[in-house]
């Protein structure tokens, strides 16, 4: 049985959860990847994450609304660390053609040009990839064929709609999508891509999970999260931090503004939020579930104990 048979089912069993050591050399690479932009090309900043051997999957990690990839470094190394291969670009925040990570009018032109970096990655994914392996040292090393996508805030609307365009215009490369981590994600105040997204995915059984905080102002009063809960009818989505930051994913490298404006993350919630995105990202890859990670196992049960998650539930 497959993983999305078994995340649909939910059959999982009370064990004890076994963690990869969070020891492995990561290169970090700055470069640059070309993105289309209406009639324009954007070069936008972009940073590679190389673990020390073989990368089980490329793991696309978006960050959120006027956020940068520096935000996502202390999770995109941990991400690293756990055998990904992770790129993480910087999307605009405001543009005059539209070329925006979140909806502020139409920018669904935008995300397909997002799409098509992982559609054709002999384009700009590839000539990026391509760069940053040299820089690295890793001049044989090749883009893994299996991708996880994961996105924070707008980041985590932006996401599930690129992979729904990856599902109806490149159904070869969406096979190839093993699963998304949608870090309290956040609706755009225009259009619907991100319910208009869910829905179309749900029905492919692609493993969808998420960690949310509680509702506040940060996180547009938790409207993804409601948005994920009830467009996607399974008996497990996720977690809510009961005591989470809108930035929790940021960890040790959220920026100052940031942690003034939604909390500074606390340390609790980090480790849960790494450990349970790592874990369900690597158990997509494989297939299988790590019973410890899910409602009936070990840890867990444990941070439901101690208060530190509630599960997401339809």
């Amino acid at each position: 049985m497959g993983i999305r048979s078994l995340l649909a089912a939910l059959i999982v069993a009370p064990a004890l959860l076994h963690t990869p050591a969070h020891a492995q050399s990561v290169t970090r690479v700055d470069n640059t990847v070309e993105i289309g932009c209406a009639f324009t090309t954007l070069r936008q900043g972009s940073d590679w994450y190389f673990p020390s051997g073989t990368p089980k999957a490329l793991l696309w990690l978006q960050h959120g609304f006027a956020g940068t990839n520096d935000g996502m470094a202390d999770t995109a190394q941990r991400f690293a660390a756990q055998g990904f291969l992770v790129f993480a670009p910087t999307l605009p925040s405001a543009h005059i053609y539209g070329c925006t990570l979140q909806n502020l009018g139409n920018n669904t032109d935008f995300l397909r040009n997002v799409a098509a970096l992982f559609g054709d990655p002999a384009a700009g994914l590839g000539r990026s990839f391509a760069d940053a392996r040299t820089k690295a040292g890793r001049p044989g090393l090749a883009l893994p064929a299996a991708l996880v996508l994961a996105g924070h805030s707008a980041g985590g609307e932006a996401v599930p709609y690129v992979a729904q365009q990856l599902h109806t215009g490149y159904p070869a490369v969406f096979a190839r999508v093993r699963g998304l981590v949608l870090f309290d994600p956040v609706k755009s105040i225009a259009g619907d891509n991100l319910g208009s997204s869910l829905g179309p995915l749900g029905a492919t059984g692609l493993p969808i999970l998420a960690i949310s905080s509680p509702p506040y102002l940060c996180n547009s009063n938790a409207g993804g999260t409601d948005e994920l809960v009830a467009r996607l009818a399974r008996p497990f989505l996720g977690v809510r931090l009961t005591s989470g930051s809108h930035i929790d994913v940021e960890g040790a490298s959220a920026p100052a503004v940031e942690r003034l404006a939604c909390g500074t993350p606390q340390a609790k919630n980090v480790s849960a939020l790494q450990t349970l995105a790592t874990g369900w990202a690597s158990d997509f890859v494989t297939g299988s579930v790590t019973p410890g990670l899910y409602p009936g196992g070990g840890y867990y049960e444990g941070l439901r104990s101690a208060g530190t998650v509630q599960p997401l539930v339809s």
